[in-house]
């Protein structure tokens, strides 16, 4: 085992029941309860999934893939839910309320990591191709949803995987180009006027304090307010728990809000730098891969849940413009934390057999 993956991957998914319940205790019970069960079956799944072999899960890319882009189109069914705006939840009978669009990420990744490492010595124009047409009918049920937020992590998590894999960085390069010249007509056609307005909050946070800049001026007053060392865990007549910050948000979208406001500089910064070694040791499970396969899947996952950290942090603190997406491990959600397990137990999986030869 990668014990500094696996002592991370259990403190951070336990500290964030902590700040659920830090941020929901006055409110209710559930939230906190169900993310405990949550982390309790994913700790199970992660330990599971460090000691299976990564290369069976080959066998399985193609399955997700097909079940998580099908799963993705039937949000536009009577099937659908919609969540801030956008229609991007399923609720299957039996089953409950998902986001079948993270699957369809994890399961792309998996993927295209096969695609890679299959046809290594293909020209790499017709690499790009593939990978084109093999991320295009997620991507753009995704966008059509639409959410912004998901569709964007494609983009990093694409370009490190082909990175990791030798793509040429001239076609990297083009690839990364051609979405800047794409992104205002995504922007223009792809989104909604709500979603359009926070880009302009984004620019402006001033330009509707009372409206459309309401919640990022909140997060940033309880932000700032938590000072140096924080009001205290559980501090009273905090922005939280006052209501400034969005009951529905606070505890998924916006709970490093609630992080820095009750824990202060210091406590969101040991958060930060807990992630960021996790993602060092991820890539450093990836540099001792003992295949391509392996290089390929540990990149794609670091990237993924660097993006999402590096997004839901970004835009509490308004360097980044608001998107619905979670903090990993930390955010409330059955989903995204068992993807986010399951994940980093292949790639604690890719250290666990990094001595074997191919």
């Amino acid at each position: 085992m990668n014990w500094l993956i696996v002592s991370l991957t259990v403190l951070l998914s336990l500290f964030g029941v902590v700040a659920v319940y830090s941020a929901t205790y006055f409110r209710t019970s559930e939230y906190w309860e169900k993310q405990a069960l949550w982390v309790a079956g994913g700790i199970l799944v992660f330990f599971t999934v460090s000691v299976i072999h990564y290369r069976w899960v080959k066998w399985a890319a193609l399955p997700l893939y097909i079940t998580g882009t099908l799963l993705t189109a039937l949000t536009y069914t009577s099937l659908g839910q919609e969540h801030g705006g956008a229609k991007c939840w399923l609720r299957l009978p039996g089953i409950g309320t998902f986001q079948p669009s993270q699957l369809a990420l994890f399961a792309g990744i998996l993927t295209v990591a096969l695609f890679l490492s299959q046809f290594a010595k293909m020209h790499p124009f017709l690499k790009l191709l593939s990978i084109g047409a093999i991320i295009g009918g997620p991507m753009l049920l995704t966008i059509k949803q639409p959410d912004f937020g998901m569709t964007l992590v494609w983009i990093p998590v694409m370009l490190a995987t082909m990175f990791a894999a030798g793509m040429p960085k001239r076609y990297l390069l083009a690839v990364l180009l051609s979405g800047m010249a794409l992104l205002p007509l995504v922007i223009n056609f792809g989104l909604k006027p709500y979603q359009r307005q926070r880009l302009v909050t984004f620019v402006d946070p001033q330009i509707d304090p009372q409206g459309a800049s309401y919640a990022i001026n909140q997060a940033l007053i309880a932000i700032g307010s938590g000072g140096f060392n924080g009001k205290g865990f559980k501090a009273p007549n905090t922005q939280v728990e006052q209501g400034f910050i969005p009951g529905t948000t606070v505890h998924t979208d916006y709970i490093f809000t609630a992080i820095g406001e009750q824990w202060g500089f210091l406590g969101a910064s040991t958060l930060v730098g807990a992630f960021g070694l996790l993602l060092m040791a991820s890539l450093f499970c990836a540099h001792k891969s003992a295949d391509h396969y392996g290089l390929v899947i540990s990149t794609g996952f670091a990237t993924q849940i660097f993006f999402h950290i590096y997004q839901n942090i970004g835009m509490t603190i308004a360097i980044m413009p608001i998107t619905g997406l979670p903090l990993p491990l930390i955010s409330y959600g059955g989903t995204f934390l068992l993807m986010n397990m399951v994940a980093l137990g292949l790639v604690n999986s890719v250290w666990v057999h990094r001595r074997e030869v191919v």
